[in-house]
């Protein structure tokens, strides 16, 4: 399990691999929030819960990735802790629980705001591991 950032000037570009589907979407919201604060000073002395649908899988993505931006730049949610359960009818959901606290600007050293997602370069490929690559607008 693990991500990677690539160079670009404007953007952040992420590559995730991962043993399942859960665990990549685990993996992506982490690039998220270590993109935005210091993960290293966060407490998880609080718990959230979320839910986030979509069509097929790049929706999915896109809307988790969306909800992860939202719960820490405009909510002020600072997440360390993340589990996540996947589940399939006519759509993909994603069931998740985070453990983190209040932002404090200080403590949690802000590095960058993330203005949102983008569709454009987005990759998920599902073999023996999951392979996934987004990018994101700065």
């Amino acid at each position: 399990m693990s991500y990677k950032s690539l160079e670009h000037a404007t953007d952040a570009i992420f590559e995730v691999n991962a043993s399942n589907l859960e665990e990549a979407f685990v993996v992506a919201a982490k690039s998220v929030i270590e993109t935005i604060l210091d993960t290293n000073t966060i407490e998880e002395s609080q718990e959230k819960t979320l839910v986030v649908s979509g069509k097929d899988l790049r929706y999915l993505l896109y809307n988790w990735l969306e909800e992860m931006i939202i719960l820490t730049i405009t909510d002020g949610f600072a997440a360390k802790t993340i589990t996540v359960k996947i589940e399939k009818d006519s759509e993909y959901h994603i069931s998740a629980k985070l453990k983190g606290e209040k932002i404090d600007i200080k403590k949690h050293h802000f590095k960058v705001e993330i203005k949102a997602p983008t569709f454009h370069d987005m990759e998920i490929k599902q073999d023996s591991m999951v392979y996934m690559r987004y990018l994101l607008d700065l």
